[in-house]
């Protein structure tokens, strides 16, 4: 089974975009997270009815049988957890808020190792808040 990435953006209109490099065209966007992920598998079954069209047969990964995976960027990630308060988080994990909240703006990009130390320390939270139980 095939993994399809797909990257879940902010949109310049407020809304949410998502692609993937894994298939060409495969673009969509929408007002809620839901409707861009809706429109975003109806358009990675035309693409693969494109390309069964143009080739004869559909590609490997529509054969194989595929699944997306979801992934954010910043400012898509503190967009679907407005709950979540950035200078507090950037504070609780180490970084300084005022470059955090420039990577939720999407006026600066994290690096990979950036990236990393932010996933690791959400990772960590989670597990965290996995073992809460109220009384």
């Amino acid at each position: 089974m095939k993994t399809i990435i797909a990257v879940i953006e902010k949109a310049s209109d407020g809304g949410y975009a998502i692609y993937s490099d894994d298939v060409q065209g495969a673009f969509s966007s929408g007002l809620t997270e839901q409707e861009a992920k809706k429109e975003f598998c109806e358009v990675l079954e035309g693409q693969a009815e494109y390309y069964k069209e143009k080739n004869g047969v559909y590609p490997d990964w529509y054969t194989a049988g595929y699944s997306v995976e979801y992934r954010y960027d910043m400012s898509a990630f503190f967009m679907t957890f407005s709950f979540i308060n950035v200078s507090e988080f950037a504070k609780s994990i180490g970084i300084n808020p005022s470059l955090m909240r420039k990577y939720k703006s999407g006026l600066v990009a994290a690096s990979e190792k950036q990236k990393n130390l932010i996933q690791g320390k959400l990772s960590e939270i989670t597990r965290n808040l996995e073992r809460v139980t109220f009384a």
